[in-house]
């Protein structure tokens, strides 16, 4: 029996009329509307016709078209689906039902049915005219999921080439609805305004900084003080609280501070993606009397009401995926939410009756919040996109209809590994493997290692290592993922029983799959294979299926080099620090951390490494400039990517390779490798402050020209080089001479616009230093008497810098006009200097007397 009063309370109905004028004249529209509206539940009863208060859609052929609603995560779409067949008073299965992986509850007379957004690509893939579905509803795409975004690129395609009568929805609380109208089309916008009780905000931010997440981590400092938030909010209000955590591990911490019911006086209760469905059921239905306090992640952010609760606690954090293309490694990321995420988050205490929000930062704060999560596109691997868009016949994705373009590189990244497990051709188009990997429901990754494992280990058991590469196993399991199997097989928790079903449904999926897939290699009973029998081996071979390029190879205790040439450490405890190779499954790279964290792991042998990675196998001669040797290193290598299997010395490497490999030392360790005798330094200076006064043709030699050209003049005597020894015996004055400008005749200048030495009056020749910005010659004073001017260089365009020595080679005075020095300063110098050397001429006019170099006593 339908629960009319229930309908009729729900805000959303006012938007009804409106929405399906928008969908019967444009077939596509944009639904906004508040939480607690009805907006999940009610619009997908009326436009079925379920709600018995207007006619069905398609009324001219007697019967309702069937809705289909498209949630972001399994525990909506049930909590959806439930709610939907309370409404009619009938058990979930009958005109409303829903499909989530690994689940279905839906038959013959469903009218409505709730799908995850990837069921709703599956399907998309398999039947793209959707036959028998008059609508479909994408909920909740504020959240920008890439399932999300790619479901409604694909549908907007099936409207403009198979079905323009296929209506589809776009429903958020909070979503850009001018971008959404833009993309679907130019679509009606529909509001409902709705008559959610009002939320009152608190501004609770901790009373001193905390340091910002990174990575995962997040600062126990914010997590004690949400846990003290919880305590205020039960002593100051009334009703329920449902506290908003970043992830799993941030929920368990907040627990473990509040302590149980006694102490907190309310019950406790964990809701995320892999809490047990009994524990998500028993949160949705209610409380018995007992106040509780729901800890939970961001799937408790919308399309589901929590009874009872009056007060919500926000973090302020959120979690999303980011991707390391260069070292392949996926993760989520602690990062700030969203406006958007924190209206949903508010919108969740004034469902059923007035609330309020307790928000763990600040007002001021609150404004550098970005509007909208960051699109999952933008941020996250997308192999699995890439390959979806393929197999739709756009493998670069450039004709399909999306907020957000997919980045290059990232798209580049993602073919390399479709076309590494032969997902795609070199064209781009799916291989029958690869529409078959695609309709496995898992990562293209877990694809590859399904199905070629399952020729190795047989079906079963490589359905079940790859249903726990699917789903982390808790850390509690551990990092060894052989040790893991092992618990979730004797294991009673919900994890275990999340895996046993997702380990059916891919060994179903096999089975059902064209082609074979398992017997081992003898064709017998899909559990034999190459002789790989321990569980040890076969997680280990079916996770470097997986990801060939995190094949690791051991360097050190606990420490690993990966094929992908990302270093790898294990946790102290870990009992697989001493295997010589590793599989990694799982692993982060902390921000500040110079090696990536081994979260879970398998130990492998070099045969399966080198099988699972062929495609990253390499053989050849390799020359180059060791930084470790500081030396040439010449040897033939195999290698595993980044890893090195074997080496041996080369006899005779090619010269050509050689003289690259002295060069890159060169350039490596500088100009200081070379034999700079006293010439060849004064050389180099010489030619240095001729090219900086005069420019060409003399040549640059500064050690960036000196470094990109030596090749060209270091010459024959670099070609003889074999080693760092013959590169340290190479006389570089020598081969600076070959810089000069012989061509135009300048060279043979070279002593007159930049002598080495200069003659003096007193006879003696006085060596120029050119090392400053200002040639300097420093003489003794009274080996100048006599001198009118300043000698100058460069053609007359310099004038050397006199430093002007006493009898001992003292410096006296400095000087580049010896006429002022004579008329002005010697007068000074004189009176400081004769009595101290009585021996040595001090004559009045110094520009008049002879130059010596002699005491007075010898002349």
């Amino acid at each position: 029996m339908i629960r009319t009063d229930a309908l009729e309370q729900l805000p959303v109905r006012s938007a009804l009329p409106a929405l399906t004028r928008a969908l019967d004249e444009r077939g596509v529209a944009v639904l906004c509307a508040p939480p607690g509206t009805g907006k999940t539940t009610l619009v997908p009863l009326a436009l079925a016709g379920l709600t018995g208060q207007e006619g069905p859609e398609g009324a001219s052929a007697g019967r309702p078209r069937r809705v289909l609603v498209a949630e972001p995560r399994r525990i909506a779409a049930r909590a959806a689906a439930r709610r939907m067949a309370w409404l009619l008073g009938e058990p979930v299965g009958e005109r409303v039902g829903f499909t989530v992986r690994g689940e279905r509850r839906a038959g013959p007379r469903t009218v409505v049915e709730v799908v995850t957004t990837g069921v709703l690509l599956q399907r998309l893939q398999r039947d793209p005219e959707l036959a028998g579905v008059g609508t479909v509803i994408l909920d909740e795409c504020h959240e920008r999921h890439l399932d999300a975004d790619t479901a409604a690129a694909f549908l907007l395609d099936v409207r403009a080439a198979l079905r323009p009568e296929l209506r589809l929805v776009a429903a958020s609380a909070t979503t850009d609805a001018e971008g959404w109208a833009r993309l679907l089309g130019d679509a009606p916008v529909v509001t409902a305004r709705g008559t959610s009780h009002p939320v009152d905000v608190v501004w609770a931010a901790p009373d001193r900084p905390v340091r910002p997440p990174h990575g995962m981590r997040v600062d126990p400092a914010l997590l004690e003080h949400v846990a003290g938030v919880v305590r205020r909010a039960l002593r100051e209000r009334e009703g329920d609280v449902l506290c908003f955590l970043p992830g799993v591990g941030e929920i368990s911490r907040v627990a473990g501070r509040l302590g149980g019911p006694g102490a907190l006086g309310a019950e406790v209760l964990q809701v995320h993606g892999r809490a047990p469905a009994e524990v998500q059921d028993a949160v949705l239905a209610g409380g018995s009397g007992v106040r509780r306090v729901v800890l939970a992640t961001s799937v408790a952010e919308s399309s589901l009401t929590v009874p009872g609760v009056r007060v919500v606690v926000d973090s302020g954090l959120a979690r999303e995926p980011r991707t390391d293309h260069a070292r392949g490694l996926s993760a989520l990321t602690t990062v700030r939410a969203s406006h958007a995420a924190a209206r949903q988050r508010a919108g969740r205490a004034g469902r059923e009756a007035p609330g309020v929000v307790y928000r763990c930062w600040t007002e001021a704060d609150d404004g550098r919040l970005p509007r909208f999560p960051a699109a999952e596109i933008t941020v996250a691997d997308l192999t699995a996109f890439a390959l979806q868009a393929a197999c739709w016949g756009d493998p670069d994705a450039t004709g399909l209809a999306l907020l957000d373009p997919p980045p290059s590189g990232a798209m580049a990244a993602a073919r390399e590994v479709l076309t590494a497990t032969g997902a795609v051709g070199p064209d781009g188009r799916p291989t029958d493997r690869g529409r078959r990997m695609a309709r496995l429901g898992v990562h293209p990754r877990l694809a590859r290692a399904l199905l070629d494992g399952a020729r190795e280990v047989g079906a079963r058991r490589a359905a079940e290592v790859v249903a726990l590469l699917s789903e982390e196993p808790p850390r509690d399991y551990g990092d060894d993922l052989a040790a893991a199997w092992r618990a979730a097989r004797r294991g009673n928790d919900a994890y275990g029983a999340r895996w046993r079903a997702e380990a059916r449904r891919l060994e179903g999926a096999l089975k059902g799959g064209a082609g074979p897939y398992s017997g081992g290699r003898d064709g017998g009973s899909g559990d034999g294979g190459r002789g790989v029998s321990s569980d040890d081996a076969v997680a280990g071979l079916v996770t470097a299926l997986a990801f060939p390029e995190r094949v690791a190879r051991l360097r050190g205790e606990g420490a690993y080099l990966m094929a992908s040439g990302t270093g790898a450490a294990l946790g102290d405890g870990s009992r697989l620090r001493s295997a010589p190779w590793l599989a990694v499954a799982v692993a982060d790279r902390p921000v500040t951390a110079a090696s990536a964290r081994v979260l879970l792991g398998a130990v492998i042998d070099e045969d399966t490494a080198r099988s699972a990675a062929r495609a990253l196998y390499a053989e050849g001669e390799e020359v180059h400039w060791s930084e470790e040797r500081r030396d040439v290193v010449a040897r033939r290598v195999e290698r595993l990517g980044a890893v090195e299997l074997a080496e041996r010395p080369l006899t005779a490497p090619d010269p050509a390779l050689v003289r690259a490999a002295l060069l890159d030392g060169l350039r490596s360790e500088g100009l200081g490798l070379l034999r700079w005798p006293d010439g060849a330094a004064g050389l180099r200076q010489r030619l240095a402050f001729l090219h900086r006064e005069l420019g060409e043709p003399w040549p640059d030699v500064s050690d960036e020209a000196l470094l990109a050209g030596a090749e060209d003049w270091l010459g024959w005597e670099l070609g003889r080089a074999r080693r760092r020894a013959d590169l340290e015996r190479l006389d570089a004055g020598k081969a600076l001479e070959r810089l000069l400008p012989w061509a135009s005749g300048a060279a043979g200048r070279l002593d007159e616009l930049a002598p080495e030495r200069l003659e003096v009056p007193s006879g003696s020749r006085i060596r120029v230093d050119y090392g400053a910005s200002q040639p300097v010659l420093a003489v003794k004073l009274q080996e100048l008497f006599g001198l009118q001017e300043t000698p100058r260089l460069a053609g007359g365009r310099v004038p050397v810098l006199v430093h002007l020595l006493s009898p001992a080679g003292r410096p006296a005075a400095v000087t580049a006009d010896l006429a002022s020095f004579w008329r002005e300063g010697y007068r000074a110098v004189r009176a400081e200097l004769r009595g101290r050397y009585p021996r040595h001429p001090w004559p009045e006019d110094p520009s008049a007397a002879v130059a010596t170099r002699r005491t007075n006593a010898r002349r």
